[in-house]
């Protein structure tokens, strides 16, 4: 399940670039690209010329990226919950609930959020401040769960020590890190009005930092058929 919490998103969004890079392919075609979601030659992980939203938001991209995010918030559902039993587990705390929990499936439920209402306009102050409400909270929740779910790995780690990759594990901890020093160093710019190129190319290049925490977990275990049960998805 973490594979797929990787590669959709990756999937997706360079899908929804390659489709707003090169809308000339799309023209005189059912799948016409609307104007707002074009744009010329751009790396945005390197030069930040175009924002995730732009490329997203529009006709057609929304089509692939709406879908996927729903999809792949459902499965990040499954993917918190089955970690939570895991843990309980390992601990003989099977109907006690961890906060990991409830952050991961509250950053699933406000992705959900962002997915269903990225591109509906209203001209309200109060609706373009709960859009972007929506979206730090995916990501501050995102980041609290991912940490403390690391933590909970660390507490637990002599018990499994034969289930999971050392190497990785070292991997989450820096990989977390980062994403929080980032996040706070990125504050003072984030809320200024200039440095829009620098705010893009952050954009694009966090969410695949923030993603690759799931392609880490698909590393991080190894095979439980020669150990122990461990449950489904994790």
């Amino acid at each position: 399940m973490s594979i797929w919490i990787f590669i959709l998103p990756v999937a997706a969004l360079n899908l929804c670039l390659f489709i707003s890079v090169n809308y000339l392919l799309f023209e005189n075609t059912i799948f016409a690209v609307d104007e707002i979601g074009k744009t010329g030659f751009t790396i945005p992980y390197i030069d930040g010329g175009v924002s995730i939203s732009r490329t997203a938001r529009t006709y057609p991209t929304y089509l692939i990226f709406k879908p996927t995010m729903i999809f792949t918030a459902i499965l990040l559902i499954k993917y918190w919950i089955a970690n939570n039993k895991l843990i309980g587990i390992v601990n003989n705390e099977i109907n006690k609930k961890k906060y990991f929990l409830i952050f991961g499936v509250g950053s699933a439920l406000f992705l959900i959020a962002h997915s269903i209402f990225l591109g509906i306009k209203f001209d309200y102050d109060l609706y373009k401040f709960f859009r972007r409400f929506v979206l730090l909270a995916f990501i501050i929740f995102e980041i609290i769960a991912q940490a403390l779910l690391v933590m909970s790995l660390i507490k637990i780690r002599e018990k499994i020590s034969t289930l999971f990759n050392k190497k990785i594990l070292k991997l989450k901890i820096l990989l977390v890190s980062v994403l929080v020093i980032v996040a706070i160093m990125s504050m003072p710019i984030l809320n200024s009005s200039e440095y829009t190129h620098f705010k893009h190319a952050l954009e694009w290049n966090y969410f695949i930092g923030v993603i690759t925490f799931y392609l880490l977990t698909f590393l991080f275990w190894k095979n439980p058929k020669n150990h122990v049960h461990t449950p489904e998805g994790v």
